[in-house]
């Protein structure tokens, strides 16, 4: 089955883990860092945590709208790095949160976004990502 491509970006880093970075359109640049220095700038924890926050979130938001809901889910996602035996990996967790729906609701809704959420479908494989339903978020 060929691929039907909708959008296509393209995105650069010439600079490493400290300096600017962005689309080569120019419509998204970012200063980068480390996150293990103190240097300004956003960092890949936080980049993939907000894309993966974004998309799941989005999908959730499709799913409320196709059901009659009001969009009212909140994702928060805890983006986690640390060493493994070849360098460093991350963690991701996201917490999501549909405070209008009963709790049968919400599973099946969170079931369905899974599987049509892109970024999910993208790390779903990996170990290292979970996604658990909470009532609320606890403080950060």
């Amino acid at each position: 089955m060929e691929k039907e491509v909708k959008y296509t970006t393209w995105v650069e880093n010439a600079t490493g883990i400290q300096g600017p970075t962005g689309s080569l359109d120019g419509e998204l640049q970012v200063q980068v860092s480390s996150p293990l220095k103190a240097v300004a700038g956003t960092n890949p924890e936080q980049l993939v945590g907000l894309a993966f926050a974004t998309c799941l979130n989005a999908t959730i938001e499709a799913e409320e709208k196709r059901r009659g809901f009001d969009h009212q889910s909140v994702v928060r996602v805890k983006s986690e790095m640390g060493p493994d035996t070849l360098g460093y990996q991350f963690w991701l967790t996201a917490y999501v949160k549909i405070p209008q729906v009963d709790r049968a609701t919400v599973q099946a809704i969170l079931e369905k976004s899974e599987k049509r959420c892109p970024m999910a479908k993208l790390l779903g494989a990996s170990l290292n990502v979970t996604i658990k339903l909470v009532d609320e978020f606890e403080e950060v």
